[in-house]
């Protein structure tokens, strides 16, 4: 755990800069999108202009390299206006991550510059429709050509499908091998034999597009094998994910955070019994204990974020602890919110009932919320050997003898 979190004064400035963005292009925009089902552009425009897309994307290649911490300021911001957007925005730092990672010079020259000016949007494309949580599932092919990489196969649940330019696609390059089977390719928009199918119809964050992604002999160059090496996606994919739950998990605390807003405005305002129900003690409990718990995921989120700043070395439990925690919480303030607001909290002429049904995806995707607690649970366990002064005050497994299956009385 960091012992210190430091907002930078760019990460202060670019959450401002977000605010900003939230309140005139996003929430006044999000009941629009989310019944139309389309991609808020305006909100894309203005984040760009803003450089917002530069938070993720390395000084050297036209970005502002703010870290993992100002992405997470700027990302909660959006996601408190809309968590859908915010989750529209943060897949572009996702999909990005692979080759900032694990990319050759070349590569980052070629993709990360026009990225951090917001004209090239990404999609990070790992999942199938037999390979969610086991990432080392995959069937997605890509077989080696001469100069080039050939690809076959679908892609599910691509966020960002169909708006993005470029696709980091996890596929399969050499299925006799264990630990180096998978490989991470770079698909550009237009390429013949790519295209985006099935788009699907979503219970939340409706304003971006999930869709599927299909590779019909998909010919790519090799050169757009990142980091110029085959067999290791699978290094690539966790990287990639430990560095972007802290900002899953950001997207959650901002959700949270709007539902807890909407709830407290909407408590002042109804009356029932003559007095508003804020004043009940009962509608107070649920309000506490949605406030403590979004500021709990809060600070862990941060921390999070923080670990991977200042570059510690194992950041995996710390970011699946954050990430579970935060999603979990966005679930629970939500369906708060929509009991506080009672029967309008079940209609669609109000928000509250949008910011319901956009909290759940966050618990299931990159990574299931039961995955989360497995992640965490295992890396204490491996961890269990800083606690070996402590045997002494832990009771002794009795050693019991056996002879032809029957146990021998002791002493």
């Amino acid at each position: 755990m960091p012992q210190n979190i430091v907002f930078s004064e760019l990460a202060l400035e670019l959450q401002a800069k977000a605010r900003v963005i939230a309140d005139k292009y996003v929430r006044p925009l999000a009941a629009k999108y989310d019944k139309a089902q389309e991609y808020n552009r305006e909100a894309a425009q203005a984040a760009a202009e803003a450089g917002l897309f530069k938070v993720f994307v390395p000084k050297e290649y036209g970005g502002y390299g703010a870290g993992s911490l100002a992405l997470c300021l700027v990302t909660e911001e959006l996601a408190k206006a809309d968590s859908g957007f915010g989750v529209a925005y943060a897949v572009n730092a996702l999909g990005s991550t692979p080759i900032v990672v694990g990319g050759t010079e070349e590569q980052k020259k070629k993709w990360l510059p026009a990225i951090a000016r917001g004209e090239k949007m990404v999609a990070f494309c790992l999942s199938e429709k037999n390979a969610g949580s086991d990432a080392s599932g995959l069937a997605v092919t890509a077989e080696r050509d001469g100069e080039h990489y050939v690809i076959c196969g679908e892609k599910k649940w691509t966020t960002n499908g169909g708006v993005a330019d470029v696709y980091t696609v996890f596929c399969v390059t050499d299925p006799t091998s264990k630990s180096r089977r998978i490989s991470a390719i770079v698909v550009e928009k237009g390429t013949p034999g790519f295209s985006v199918k099935k788009v699907e119809d979503k219970m939340g964050i409706r304003c971006v597009p999930v869709v599927e992604t299909h590779y019909d002999n998909v010919r790519v160059p090799a050169g757009n094998l990142i980091g110029g090496r085959a067999g290791m996606g699978f290094t690539h994919a966790m990287q990639t994910l430990d560095r972007a739950r802290p900002c899953v998990a950001a997207q959650a605390v901002g959700a949270a955070q709007g539902s807890l807003d909407l709830a407290i405005v909407y408590s002042n305002r109804r009356k029932q019994f003559g007095a508003p129900i804020s004043s009940f003690q009962m509608v107070q409990k649920m309000l506490a204990d949605m406030a403590i718990k979004t500021e709990a995921a809060r600070w862990l989120v941060y921390a999070s974020a923080a670990a991977i700043d200042t570059g510690m070395q194992n950041v995996t439990k710390i970011a699946a602890m954050g990430k579970c925690f935060a999603t979990d919480t966005a679930m629970e303030v939500a369906t708060d919110a929509v009991q506080v607001f009672g029967g309008y909290g079940f209609m669609e002429d109000y928000p509250i009932a949008k910011n319901f049904r956009d909290a759940k995806i966050l618990s299931i995707y990159e990574g299931t919320n039961q995955v989360q607690r497995l992640v965490v649970a295992r890396n204490l366990i491996k961890e269990s050997e800083s606690l070996s002064h402590l045997q002494q005050y832990i009771p002794q497994e009795e050693q019991k003898s056996y002879k032809k299956g029957v146990a021998q009385p002791q002493g």
